[in-house]
């Protein structure tokens, strides 16, 4: 997000907290590979989860998860694979969005998450 007053990493963090509270396993934040990135990785009782964190002032323009096109799944579909191919699980696996509204950015006092299950296939 470049000098903006949004922290990715800020993000990332009140997403995994989030995730935290409703009793995912957090196995991997950040993970990269040749294909892309994917956000968070984590483990509910019954899925592996790719999440995928959206950070933003407001939903104006736009909400968070217009931001997750077809291109952008593509790459996390790759990049899932490519985990996957590294961390074998018996658990079936889903693609979450997390988004985040900080209207006054890393200093927004109860910033709003939305936690969507299961986004796109």
């Amino acid at each position: 997000m470049g000098k903006s007053s949004l922290s990715g990493a800020w993000g990332e963090a009140l997403a995994a907290q989030f995730l935290r509270k409703k009793r995912y396993k957090l196995l991997a934040a950040g993970f990269r590979c040749r294909f892309g990135e994917i956000d968070l990785i984590a483990q509910s009782r019954t899925h592996l989860v790719f999440v995928e964190v959206k950070l933003r002032k407001s939903a104006g323009f736009a909400a968070a998860r217009e931001y997750v096109d077809r291109r952008k799944q593509e790459r996390l579909r790759a990049t899932a694979a490519m985990y996957l191919a590294q961390n074998p699980t018996e658990l079936p696996s889903r693609f979450d969005v997390i988004e985040i509204y900080a209207p006054e950015g890393t200093a927004t006092v109860r910033p709003e998450i939305y936690h969507m299950e299961d986004a796109f296939q």
